[in-house]
């Protein structure tokens, strides 16, 4: 039986704010991000979620908390971090990613690949179905995670990912067979 996933980003963050690439650090949200990450929990409080799979990175840590304060398993995850800028973490997001569609193969300098990034999530996908196949389970993470299902599950190619410019919302939902 399938398992749904819906995907939520973390909140937004004083990095956001600032233009930074947060990458592999942890980040702390913004005043406006914990107040949107209170938001997320009430939308999703009743959505049938049967448990919250988050990034271990301090932002998205941050909004699973605040979203969901008592009576939701959270699992924290490092699979389901960021892309790992390396040297680049921290640094102003046009900065890093100017490049992106080079890096999609080639990683940044000490850190990861868009590819890397992507087949580390895959491995949170590979393992998902052994304990919560036929549920609907909530993922907070980051535009490597969002980038890695639409991949790994829709079938969309890393250079499409890579160009396309961040479409906020409030959620995307996938099917894991």
């Amino acid at each position: 039986m399938p398992t749904e996933i819906v995907f939520e980003t973390h909140s937004w963050s004083e990095d956001n704010e600032r233009g930074y690439a947060t990458g592999w650090l942890p980040g702390k949200l913004s005043s406006q991000g914990r107040q949107l990450a209170a938001e997320l929990g009430k939308r999703r409080r009743h959505d049938g979620i049967t448990a919250v799979f988050a990034s271990d990175l301090g932002r998205a840590v941050e909004t699973a908390i605040i979203a969901f304060p008592h009576g939701m398993d959270i699992f924290y995850d490092w699979r389901l971090r960021e892309c790992d800028y390396g040297a680049l973490n921290g640094r102003p997001a046009v900065e890093v990613h100017r490049d992106r569609a080079y890096r999609v193969n080639t990683p940044y300098p000490g850190g990861e690949s868009w590819r890397q990034a992507v087949a580390r999530v895959g491995r949170f996908l590979d393992d998902l179905p052994l304990r919560w196949s036929n549920t609907r389970v909530l993922v907070i993470g980051h535009v490597a995670t969002r980038w890695a299902f639409e991949h790994l599950l829709n079938g969309v190619s890393l250079e499409n990912l890579v160009l396309a410019e961040f479409d906020w919302r409030e959620g995307w939902e996938y099917l894991l067979p």
